[in-house]
């Protein structure tokens, strides 16, 4: 519940200028988090969210600019020690399993990562799957065979070509 609660309070400050807990705790409550001013603080500390200028005048809650790659690194491996049970994979795909509800967590701090080679994360309640660029694949336009065909029809609906 923790893990699913701030991802949705990271997906809501992107969204949203949110000035205060309590605007924080509205929208949490209107979700169907049953939360306390205190977890909302304490929410807030462990995502080491800042108050930045919002351009009109006042105050916003937003993740600290200028985060390190070190930061980042830190927090992923914290989070993991707290959610993650092992990994595994086949092919071009890795499979991390989380214990029930953490998948998102983790899903969220491997995107912030932004690792070369990574396509995609998919997370369900307690398995991500990331999908990975082949080492063939790297320098690519398009893959090929049958998922190359796939590909160019995908690109024919999307841009009409």
């Amino acid at each position: 519940m923790k893990s699913k609660r701030q991802h949705y309070l990271l997906q809501l400050i992107q969204e949203r200028d949110i000035e205060t807990q309590e605007e924080l705790m509205v929208y949490l409550h209107h979700t169907g988090f049953k939360v306390t001013q205190a977890t909302v603080s304490r929410d807030i500390k462990e995502l080491r969210l800042a108050k930045v200028p919002d351009g009109k005048g006042g105050y916003k809650y937003a993740l600290p600019q200028g985060t390190v790659k070190g930061d980042l690194n830190r927090r992923a491996r914290r989070v993991f020690e707290d959610y993650v049970r092992g990994i595994d994979f086949s092919g071009n795909l890795l499979i991390i399993k989380t214990y029930p509800g953490g998948a998102n967590a983790v899903a969220a701090v491997l995107d912030d990562l932004k690792w070369e080679g990574v396509i995609a994360s998919l997370a369900g309640d307690d398995v991500i799957f990331l999908v990975v660029r082949t080492e063939g694949e790297q320098n690519q336009k398009r893959p090929k065979g049958i998922a190359g065909e796939l590909y160019r029809k995908l690109e024919e609906l999307l841009y009409g070509q």
